[in-house]
């Protein structure tokens, strides 16, 4: 009598054309990777063997060359797990709606900080690692700029303080209390 009830390897076939879908796209990411510069290359959370290949392709100019190279990025993205990347270069290209929520509610706490002096006490219990003698002079210095009608330096200025102290959805903690 066989027994139905052990999984079998064959539980998990995958087609030839099923395979070949997935590899395409593993291939479409990396010359998506390809057209990135190499400075944000250079930041993404990437294997030191994929971010040398893909570096190798920017100076390549035979197509030929150029080709193989792809393919071959291709093949070092099998054994990469590929998701991080989309998002990376998803928040890079700015279609993650994850990223663009994010950068609403800073630009929104922004504008109640400077709107109210009463809206520095409810963030400083949200983000209690807050240097608020920094962020009291940044926001002192972006509202006398709109009134001077200055151009936004410490508005800006500000933006990236907050962009540092909020942490990111899907990422770790800000740089600043990671130390």
């Amino acid at each position: 009598m066989t027994d139905y009830t052990q999984d079998s390897p064959d539980d998990e076939i995958i087609s030839k054309s099923q395979r070949k879908r997935d590899m395409d796209s593993l291939q479409d990411l990396g010359k998506e990777l390809v057209e990135l510069p190499n400075d944000k290359l250079k930041r993404m959370e990437l294997p030191e063997d994929l971010l040398t290949a893909l570096l190798d392709h920017k100076r390549f100019t035979s197509h030929g060359a150029k080709k193989r190279q792809e393919q071959y990025i291709g093949k070092l993205m099998r054994d990469v797990d590929p998701e991080p990347i989309r998002r990376q270069v998803a928040v890079i290209k700015g279609d993650s709606a994850e990223h663009n929520a994010w950068l609403h509610l800073v630009e929104r706490l922004r504008e109640r900080l400077l709107a109210d002096d009463a809206a520095l006490a409810p963030f400083l219990v949200d983000y209690p690692a807050t240097d608020v003698q920094t962020l009291r002079t940044q926001i002192r210095n972006a509202r006398k700029e709109q009134l001077e009608s200055k151009p936004p330096k410490n508005f800006r200025l500000l933006f990236q303080t907050l962009k540092g102290i909020i942490p990111e959805p899907g990422h770790s903690a800000p740089e600043e209390e990671q130390e």
